[in-house]
């Protein structure tokens, strides 16, 4: 009797998983996100177009609930309204709701920054020379990104495994805050590019040097390749020609390597690395860079283990937090200075104002986490100390953990407690939008979500 009900469930329950196999399905999108000529982007206007364009592209998991989309930007930053409209359209795209898609810049600097909350902020108060915040170019590519999700969906490809792996990153990211006065205070950045040779030779600092790599599957066929790696994505900039930089030649190498898959790059916790330590700033540097970070994704892949996966595998969660405003923002203040001074720099006046309204209109920001197998992809705001990253792992070590960062960019740098008291640029006046009590705020958001079932 015993083993006749053992045998009934089997012949019930294979269905069950066939078919769960079977609803699972996953597309992908790519789009041209390169402005045109003249166009402003966050430091300069376009003054050409390079080989390499600049991309918006990702994967859009069905046949788990509502669809979850998972979308990469070639752009300095999307904050505020900007991001809260690409989701939308998404979402809308995909036939499924806001919260569910996930939006991430890669932070490159030759390249435009989005920001629909500071557009009208402009318009509003008629000052002249911001034209980086016009946003119909930027409306334009969420349009193409819109339209290229719905062509994608009916095309979608069936999703019966999954697939991590990781590799060491050789010479490419450091610590930009090695640099310390005998107050533990921070002395001289070692930023993206570094010539002092006192400052290449302190060590390579607090990093994460690991690149992970989720990978979707089509039985043998690999349909997509996400990387995760933690480091300002800069080698040299401010040329006027568009640049994906070194993480974006390295997705088109390993693009070449394994031409059947989307390879997606997403920029983890990086605000306080770059790779100062081993780029002088010379232009041979970026290719150099490049292949280094091709390497750990190809060895990444080459170590992947792959699992099958049905519908149950796959879940989403989300926590609402409210991010504390940096107590050096002044509306009024803030508002004298637009008027008053030249726009400069990529976080400027017109960023905080709109970062600051946002925050007093009762604006949250969902943190949210992706859930593959015995993976989970966090999904985090703003320029991330690597700390974060690091304690999300440490969190979990039975599970394999990566982050993206570089979501909604309102926030600014988000740094941790102990860093604002202790100085430096990325925990100033001029970068970061919060205060330290951010901190414990968003180590219990991760934790919450790393917890979750």
């Amino acid at each position: 009797m015993k083993q006749t009900l053992i045998l009934v469930m089997a012949l019930w329950l294979a269905p069950q998983t066939v078919l769960a196999q079977a609803n699972l399905k996953l597309a992908t999108f790519d789009v041209d996100a390169t402005p045109p000529l003249g166009a402003a982007m966050a430091y300069d206007p376009v003054k050409r177009v390079d080989d390499l364009t600049l991309r918006c592209r990702g994967v859009v998991i069905l046949g788990a609930d509502q669809p979850i989309v998972l979308c990469a930007v070639d752009w300095i930053g999307i904050a505020n309204e900007g991001h809260d409209v690409f989701r939308s359209e998404l979402a809308k795209a995909a036939g499924t709701v806001s919260e569910r898609v996930a939006v991430h810049a890669l932070h490159q600097h030759d390249a435009p920054g989005c920001d629909f909350t500071a557009e009208k902020i402009i318009k509003e108060l008629n000052i002249q020379g911001y034209t980086r915040f016009e946003g119909d170019f930027h409306r334009q590519v969420i349009q193409r990104a819109s339209d290229a999700i719905r062509t994608a969906l009916p095309n979608a490809q069936p999703l019966t495994h999954y697939g991590y792996g990781e590799a060491v990153v050789q010479e490419v990211a450091s610590n930009r805050r090695v640099d310390r006065k005998p107050d533990g205070k921070v002395g001289a950045m070692r930023g993206s590019s570094c010539k002092v040779a006192n400052l290449i030779e302190l060590p390579e600092g607090l990093i994460d040097p690991v690149v992970s790599l989720l990978s979707f599957w089509n039985g043998d066929n690999p349909i997509a390749l996400l990387s995760f790696y933690a480091c300002h994505p800069q080698s040299f900039y401010r040329l006027g020609i568009p640049s994906p930089d070194f993480p974006g030649i390295a997705r088109f190498i390993r693009g070449q390597d394994v031409n059947a898959a989307m390879h997606v790059h997403f920029n983890g916790a990086g605000g306080n690395i770059a790779a100062g330590k081993y780029n002088n700033g010379a232009q041979a540097n970026r290719m150099i860079l490049a292949t280094r970070l091709a390497n750990g994704m190809r060895e990444a892949y080459e170590k992947t283990n792959r699992q099958s996966i049905t519908a149950t595998d796959v879940g989403w969660k989300s926590v609402f937090v409210s991010l504390p405003l940096s107590p050096h923002l002044d509306e009024a203040d803030l508002i004298a200075k637009l008027k008053g001074t030249p726009p400069k720099g990529y976080i400027s006046f017109a960023d905080q104002l709109a970062w600051l309204r946002q925050v007093k209109a009762g604006r949250q920001i969902d943190i949210t986490c992706l859930r593959i197998g015995g993976t989970r992809m966090l999904h985090l705001p703003g320029e991330l100390f690597v700390e974060y990253q690091l304690a999300a792992k440490s969190m979990r070590p039975d599970l394999h953990v990566m982050m993206a960062a570089y979501g909604n960019y309102g926030p600014g740098y988000i740094g941790t407690a102990a860093a604002y008291p202790e100085g430096g640029y990325e925990t100033g006046a001029t970068s970061s939008n919060v205060a330290p009590e951010v901190e414990p705020i968003l180590m219990d958001a991760i934790k919450k979500l790393l917890e979750a079932k």
